[in-house]
């Protein structure tokens, strides 16, 4: 008799998720890489920048901008408002999401300086292309960006130890330094037929670590994980912060 499979016993493989560029949106070569290339993230933080004139026309405290596939999404937060203003556009074929971002906000931007030419009042202009938004009530945890420290050292160096980030706020780092040093000295020494360039990486990391470790430095970040973000203290777009590596 043939046996009858169940629905539930047939093994579906999932399918791994493909890590885009943070940037353009490419999965080509991006394994875990957030960008495709350097010269692509300053590409879209230049375009973003150049537009940062119509944010703070909004008094904008906060913007994020994010896109898929197939829409690119602006969310501004201005101050003395606790919802967000969310600009929408559809993406066009063969154009990079900074080109959307530049030409929505070049719409927008017409329709501030029609509205305050006809009025001649900058709050009526800015509450004119408000209007033209979606409005997103959300909590105040969710307005607030996020903020990350993010150590000065090199990631190179942690990588020649196979030292973990997350290990850098130990109280132990000393040791854990010393002991990731014998680990990998133990391997690629040239006396045990190691090679004396990598070894020579390995142990100028040593010393990298053990200096940082006498005196730690971060630099503290504020924004979103997965969006670019607009701060309106400083008036510039920053890049998603990397929670993790």
């Amino acid at each position: 008799m043939k046996k009858t499979i169940k629905k539930a016993e047939i093994a579906v493989p999932t399918a791994e998720k493909q890590n885009r560029c943070l940037s353009c949106g490419t999965t080509k070569n991006m394994k875990k890489k957030r960008y495709c290339s350097i010269k692509c993230r300053q590409k879209l933080r230049l375009k973003l920048n150049m537009r940062s004139g119509f944010l703070q026309a909004l008094n904008a405290r906060y913007a994020t901008f994010y896109f898929s596939d197939t829409m690119i999404t602006m969310d501004v937060i201005p101050r003395g408002f606790r919802e967000i203003f969310r600009f929408t556009a559809l993406r066009v074929s063969g154009r990079k999401p900074g080109e959307d971002f530049s030409k929505m906000a070049d719409v927008l931007g017409t329709a501030w300086w029609e509205e305050h030419k006809r009025t001649n009042r900058q709050y009526l202009a800015s509450r004119h292309v408000l209007g033209l938004a979606t409005r997103e009530a959300v909590s105040v945890v969710a307005l607030r960006p996020l903020q990350v420290k993010i150590p000065t050292i090199q990631k190179k160096y942690l990588d020649f130890l196979s030292i973990d980030k997350s290990q850098l706020e130990s109280p132990e780092l000393r040791k854990l330094v010393k002991d990731a040093y014998r680990r990998q000295a133990k391997i690629h020494h040239p006396d045990i037929g190691g090679s004396a360039a990598t070894f020579r990486s390995i142990h100028d990391a040593y010393k990298k670590l053990l200096l940082w470790a006498e005196n730690p430095v971060f630099i503290r970040r504020r924004g979103f994980m997965d969006k670019w973000f607009y701060d309106g203290e400083n008036k510039k777009w920053v890049q998603p912060i990397p929670l993790h590596d």
